[in-house]
């Protein structure tokens, strides 16, 4: 062993390191010089071999060829991995994982769910009645004679099948009103009712749908009159709408109210100017109204037919849908995009 065959020896192993490419060959050449049976680990196992008085020398040389080589690996190690930094996106695995997008209530349930607390805080009761029910408690009973043209085919979807032998065959409830009779049967007054349900109806435009939802209202007890429905209709307009709107009621006519009213709010546009600030006629209210819903005082016929003396209590009722509250509240124009599903719209709430 001599000193120019280990010069070859380092030459020749920092000459193959700098030309690999992958960690992988990298390693097999640090195995074939520096590991257990390397030819750089044999070299200085037979230092003791060597003369003494050349021993030092031999030893010093080879001891810096090895490091040498273990440098040139680091070095080539650190390059290789920063190659891989520049072409690989860099990853930092400390990094918390991004969360799943959250959705929200829809836009229905929200508003029905608002409308619940509102009327919970005076002392109303949430219920549920039939979505499938007997015509007698839409229809007959509610004061609507046979021949009503809102028992037609037209407007009610009449269930094929179903059939009382007293009240009548089975539809779909088109209005929540058809709840006043059955909670006069479950329930004697004082009553203060809430009943959101949804309502089906054979109608289909911007502003109706064949599936839609409405709460109803009734309140009967001794000495009820039209300023308790006032004060109801504004404390609920106030709490919903804001402190800025009105209400005010115009003769009507339902057959299961006497008297009955049209319920009309201030415009959430206009502010109930029926005036745009440039002077234009607004084009979304009729002169500053806005028509939310029927309301008026529960028919005499009525709570006789739902087991209450109108001889000793009086009462008032409402029902209003919950869409076009909705789409006042926020100046929407068409129903169906509550239905549509599309996430370009529910997301802007």
């Amino acid at each position: 062993m001599d000193s120019n065959q280990i010069q070859n020896i380092k030459n020749q192993a920092i000459s193959q390191i700098l030309d690999v490419k992958t960690e992988k060959e990298l390693e097999e050449l640090r195995v074939e010089y520096l590991g257990r049976k390397g030819q750089i680990t044999n070299l200085l196992k037979e230092i003791p071999k060597i003369k003494p008085e050349k021993r030092a020398k031999f030893g010093k040389l080879l001891n810096d060829v090895k490091k040498a080589v273990e440098e040139a690996i680091e070095n080539k190690k650190f390059e290789i991995r920063n190659s891989k930094s520049e072409t690989e996106e860099f990853f930092d695995v400390t990094i918390p994982g991004e969360k799943p997008p959250l959705g929200h209530l829809h836009l229905i349930t929200y508003t029905i769910r608002e409308i619940t607390k509102i009327f919970e805080k005076i002392g109303f009761t949430r219920v549920r009645y039939p979505e499938v029910e007997w015509d007698w408690y839409p229809f007959e009973g509610l004061n609507m004679p046979k021949n009503h043209p809102a028992r037609d085919e037209w407007e009610t979807f009449f269930v094929e099948g179903l059939k009382h032998p007293k009240c009548g065959v089975g539809v779909l409830t088109p209005h929540t009103s058809s709840g006043q009779l059955r909670e006069m049967e479950a329930h004697k007054p004082p009553i203060r009712m809430l009943n959101i349900a949804k309502c089906y109806r054979r109608q289909s435009d911007a502003s109706h749908a064949p599936m839609f939802y409405q709460f109803e209202g009734l309140v009967i007890d001794r000495g009820i009159n039209v300023c308790h429905l006032k004060g109801i209709l504004d404390y609920f307009v106030v709490q919903y709408f804001g402190p800025e709107r009105k209400t005010r009621i115009r003769p009507f006519h339902f057959q299961f109210t006497e008297p009955s009213f049209e319920v009309d709010v201030t415009c959430i546009v206009c502010g109930g100017k029926g005036k745009l600030p440039n002077g234009e006629r607004c084009k979304v209210c009729k002169e500053g109204w806005m028509e939310l819903g029927g309301a008026g005082m529960v028919h005499p016929v009525v709570l006789k037919n739902g087991g209450i003396d109108p001889k000793k209590y009086t009462g008032f009722a409402w029902g209003w849908g919950v869409e076009r509250l909705f789409m006042m509240k926020y100046g929407i124009d068409d129903i169906r995009l509550l239905f549509s599903g599309d996430l370009r719209f529910l997301e802007q709430f």
